[in-house]
Parts: structure tokens; sequence; C-alpha cells
């Protein structure tokens, strides 16, 4: 047999079969659009072996292995060398052999994409870029384009902080998630717990380096304790979150106040300035701190059968689901109440004409959701879409923030 570019010749012993004027076993097993005719054979059929072709045609076997599951690129004619054909073949993996690497990376970046948990990830944006705005807002005669870079390396660190936290969560609560949430990579069998750790690793890892490299001493110790808290509450032989009200306040902490005066102080430094409460600022701080709250009381509605599973103590366990969504509406509804009522007090401090009339606007949307949750029974559908809403009202108070 001898090879030519990207193609088989035929050896001798197939000369008989293939120079039949009409092969009836190869034309019943080759489709194509043009007509029926001797050889030459139209160009580009499309190849379906079966057992009986392979069993009964007078094709040898490297044919066979040509033909096999791939597909007939062209069978040209060629009248000189004794009457051999030279066929050519073109294999799945030599069409397309660069589709399984492409697939590889477009799983592991799905894999990754959910692992660093995107809602949360989008909190934490919108978060520090609320709170530079309101910074430059403040003083926006010390506004420099150098200091976009040193912005952008903040929120590098903070997303990497982000997933971090919520990624070793993962890796120690895999049979919990296949229970509530089987969608996420290491539960669904996408990640497995060694890329798992790496990944964690080199999140934590790079954002240390960015935040001690831009931001001083200061921040870095508070990058490193919300790391901490973060690590404690998920890890044993801690594993806090098993106690609810340490789960709540490690929550608040680390999503509320660290996020909220870390940010605002790192602004601050950046513009050259020391730090100082404005009443705006302490009032997003304990806006979203209460916020955070009630994000960690909500978070585990749509857990509970997971939880019960495997005797993990929330509130959601022991005081029953719809206790949980009420008492989370009622402190966010609190929450709202308060705002207006700040920018009724503060006018000085609050643009009256937007922030009131937002908040209000927020809080009934909030009755209207509540209302509905208790139509659907607290149903799990119910309930998994009350908790997103929540989060939409998180992401909102962040928008809105600097233009009041």
């Amino acid at each position: 047999m001898s090879t030519k570019a990207g193609g088989l010749a035929p050896p001798a012993s197939m000369d008989v079969s293939l120079l039949s004027p009409s092969p009836p076993r190869l034309q019943s097993h080759c489709n194509s659009n043009a007509n029926p005719r001797p050889f030459p054979m139209p160009t580009n059929p499309i190849c379906h072996p079966t057992n009986s072709l392979l069993k009964s045609s007078s094709i040898s076997s490297p044919l066979r292995q040509s033909c096999n599951g791939f597909r007939c690129k062209d069978v040209p004619q060629r009248r000189g060398g004794g009457g051999h054909f030279s066929i050519r073949a073109s294999t799945r993996i030599g069409a397309s052999g660069s589709e399984p690497v492409f697939q590889k990376i477009s799983e592991f970046r799905d894999a990754f994409w959910r692992f660093l948990r995107p809602h949360t990830i989008r909190g934490t944006t919108l978060g520090s870029v609320s709170l530079v705005a309101r910074a430059l807002v403040e003083n926006s005669h010390l506004i420099k384009w150098s200091l976009l870079l040193k912005a952008m390396c903040g929120l590098l660190a903070l997303i990497c902080g982000n997933g971090y936290i919520v990624g070793i969560n993962q890796i120690y609560d895999i049979g919990i998630d296949k229970v509530n949430k089987p969608y996420l990579p290491i539960a669904a069998g996408d990640l497995s717990v060694q890329s798992a750790w790496v990944l964690v690793l080199l999140l934590a890892a790079a954002g240390l380096f960015t935040v001690s490299f831009n931001f001083g001493p200061f921040i870095t110790s508070l990058y490193c304790l919300g790391l901490f808290l973060g690590t404690i509450y998920s890890v044993p032989p801690f594993r806090l979150k098993r106690y609810p009200v340490v789960a709540f306040l490690i929550i608040a902490t680390v999503r509320g106040f660290l996020l909220n005066f870390g940010v605002y102080y790192a602004t601050r430094a950046a513009l050259g300035l020391t730090f100082e409460w404005s009443s705006p600022v302490a009032f997003i701080t304990t806006f979203v701190t209460l916020f955070a709250l009630v994000i960690a009381i909500t978070k585990d509605l749509p857990d509970v059968e997971g939880d019960r599973k495997y005797q993990i103590s929330t509130l959601a366990t022991k005081l029953g689901v719809r206790n949980i969504a009420l008492l989370g509406s009622g402190l966010l509804l609190a929450n709202y109440i308060g705002a207006i009522i700040a920018a009724v007090y503060l006018p000085q401090a609050f643009r009256r004409n937007l922030m009131i009339p937002l908040h209000a606007i927020l809080g009934l949307t909030l009755i209207l959701q509540a209302w509905v949750l208790e139509q659907a029974k607290y149903t799990k559908d119910a309930i998994t879409t009350f908790y997103r809403f929540i989060w939409n009202l998180f992401y909102a108070e962040y928008i809105i923030f600097p233009f009041i």
C-alpha cells in the first residue's frame, strides 16, 4: 500500500471490486446528491458503514478503516499506474482536531464562572464602584486618570477575595450542594476538588499580592481579616456556618462593613486624604450591613431540604420558611423606612427628591414580592425567586447611591 498526501492508495486486491461498473453494496451505503452512476464516483459521498457492508463487501480492510465512521471527501479516478485509484479521506479528528481543545476550554470557563458565584461578584463590583464614585463626587477636584488603574486593581483584588470565600465554601459543602445546588460545578462533577483547591489558592494569593502592592498595610490587614472570616465560616473544625447567629454576623461584617469601609478608606487614601466619615457613606455602610444580614438569613430559605438532611442548623430549619421570609422582609422594610427618615432629617446630606421616592418604590416592590410568595404557598421555586429579588434590591441600592 502506498500513501498520498492525505489519502490511501488501495492495494491490488481491491482492483476487482472497485473496477466493477456498478458496485451495489457501496452505492447502497453512500448517499450523494448526484445520480448513481459507474465510476468515477460522485464527489463527497457520506459513508454510513454497517455490519453488512463490512462483512459482505469485497473492499479490503484498509478501505473499511478509511470509511468506518468517517467522511469520504472525494474519490477521483486515476487511469495510470495499473488502474489503481487514489482515495483521499479525512477523519473527524483531522477535520476538527482543535474542537476538543476549544470545547474543554469552554467547559472550564463555564465551570469557573459558576464556581465564582456570579451574583456575589455583581454585588461586590457594584459596591466598590458605587463607593469609589461617591468618594470622587465628594472630591471631584482631586480626580486624576492615574487613579483608574489603582481602582481596577482594587476591584480585581475584591473579586479574587470573593472568589476565594465562595470557592472554599463549595469545597466543604459538596454533599449539601448536591441536594440544594446541584448546578454548582463541584457538585455537578464539572470541576474536581483538586482543581478547586488550586483555584482558591491562586485567587487568595493574587488578591493578597494586589492589595499589599497597591494599598498599604492597613487595607491589607482588613483584606486578610475578610479572608480569615470567610475561611472559618466554612472550614472545619471551625465551620461557623453551623451556628446561625455567628454565621449571620460574619456575612454582614464581610459584605457590609469591611467592603464599604475598606473601599472608601482606600479611595480617600489614593486621593491623598485622611479617612473621614461622611453622612452618605455612613448611611450606605449601615444600610448594606443590615441588608447583608437579611441576605444571610434568607439565603437558607432555598436550602432547607439539604440543611435538614445534613443536620445543618439554620433559622429556616428551626423557625420555618414562612417565618424567616417574613422576618427578612420586615427587616428590609425597616431599612427602607430608615432611609426615608434619614432623607427627611438630613436634607443637607441627601437629595430628598430622589432618595424618598426611590426608597418608597423599592419598599413597595418588596411588599408586593412578599405577597406573591405568600400566594405561592412558599414553594421552592417561589422561594428561589424571592431570594433572587432580594439580591436585585441589593444591587439597586448601590446603583442609586452615588446619585442620592
